[in-house]
């Protein structure tokens, strides 16, 4: 698992810049990304993915207690969509191996 801290430590190393300085970056560009899919945006970034704001129109549901019927909100949903590029990384036997991941079954078991 990657964690924030993790991008900030690969900014100091691979591009030289402060401590600080990496923080900065990443929390700023983490920031307009909330910010953007908030205001209901979709995010593409080339080579790895797109996020979607998926919206859930509102329902009549129904309590499986009582089986009362419930109005349920309209509401909205986060999807991220991985590119090409990157499902094709992923899913490159090398790079697999490189990674200590094992490859899936072919359901034969």
């Amino acid at each position: 698992m990657m964690l924030k801290s993790d991008l900030v430590n690969v900014l100091v190393t691979k591009r030289g810049v402060t401590q600080k300085q990496a923080e900065a970056t990443i929390e700023t560009i983490f920031e307009a990304m909330k910010e953007a899919l908030v205001r209901g945006e979709n995010i593409e970034i080339r080579g790895l993915g797109a996020f979607h704001v998926k919206h859930y129109p509102g329902y009549q549901g129904r309590n499986p207690k009582t089986g009362e019927v419930i109005p349920v909100k309209p509401k909205r949903g986060l999807l991220f969509r991985a590119g090409k590029e990157l499902k094709d990384r992923v899913n490159r036997p090398e790079d697999a191996a490189a990674g200590g991941t094992t490859t899936p079954s072919d359901g034969n078991q």
